[in-house]
């Protein structure tokens, strides 16, 4: 199966998922943006029909942020997780809240899977 990267079809609607980002995402973000953690970090990645969260390509490292739509979309994410790890990437997922609160451990998880 051939996967694609950032698909055009998909081009604007990765665009305004990067305006509408959530409080967590953009603190996350400022961790992960610029090599902070020694690797290229992408935001509103796609791959297939996908679009992630955070990517970085080095490390096959996807990283998820849940809001509160994720709670109704439990089996969907558990699908996609599923699929990924397949493909052989690693999926690591954290509550908004846990980013807002614990922002440190969330990079120290980060960290120790990079």
């Amino acid at each position: 199966m051939k996967l694609v990267h950032n698909l055009r079809e998909l081009a604007d609607r990765r665009r305004e998922l990067r305006k509408q980002s959530t409080e967590a995402e953009k603190l996350l973000w400022q961790e992960l943006r610029n090599n902070k953690l020694e690797l290229k970090f992408r935001r509103q990645y796609s791959i297939g029909g996908y679009i992630l969260d955070f990517y970085c390509s080095k490390k096959r490292l996807i990283v998820e942020i849940d809001g509160p739509i994720h709670n109704s979309s439990k089996e969907y994410d558990s699908i996609r997780d599923k699929h990924f790890r397949e493909l052989d990437y690693k999926v690591l997922r954290f509550k908004n809240n846990d980013v807002i609160n614990r922002l440190e451990s969330i990079i120290k998880e980060i960290k120790c899977y990079l």
